[in-house]
């Protein structure tokens, strides 16, 4: 398979709500210190869904460090630098649930079904991204340091 069809093929599972349930996690002060069910992140996968525009939807408020991509929102701060900024931990519990944080957060809670409104029938009981998926975008995050 080519590198493109590698992207593509990453591209339409990301597009998929995220099978299963919310993993157990426990909160340390402002991170989630552990890996989601002890998971591994990949950051070339974690990339592929900060860019997919169908689930995550990243771009729609935050830029990366990418002359690439196009149209990238300004409503969050921008991703770069957030390795050198933020622990793995405290990117995790942000991706998790950044009420935990900060009750107001206009950010969405990706790996939380509980407490929702007006979701989407497509996400009804299912997080938005996998812990796999919150594991890789915390790899691709954890790389973009200063």
């Amino acid at each position: 398979m080519t590198a493109r069809g590698v992207v593509l093929l990453a591209l339409l599972l990301a597009a998929a709500p995220a099978a299963g349930q919310v993993a157990s996690f426990a909160v340390t002060g402002d991170a989630i210190a552990a890996p989601l069910e002890g998971r591994v992140g990949n950051a070339a996968r974690g990339a592929a869904v900060v860019r997919n525009r169908e689930t995550a939807n990243c771009l729609i408020c935050h830029s990366i460090p990418d002359a690439t991509e196009r149209f990238m929102g300004e409503v969050g701060p921008p991703l770069a630098g957030v390795g050198a900024r933020l622990t793995p931990g405290q990117i995790r519990l942000r991706l998790v649930d950044p009420t935990l944080l900060n009750p107001a957060a206009a950010m969405p809670a990706y790996h939380r079904v509980d407490g929702l409104a007006n979701v989407d029938p497509r996400w009804r009981g299912r997080p938005v991204l996998s812990a796999q998926e919150i594991e890789d975008v915390v790899a691709y995050l954890a790389t973009l340091g200063d």
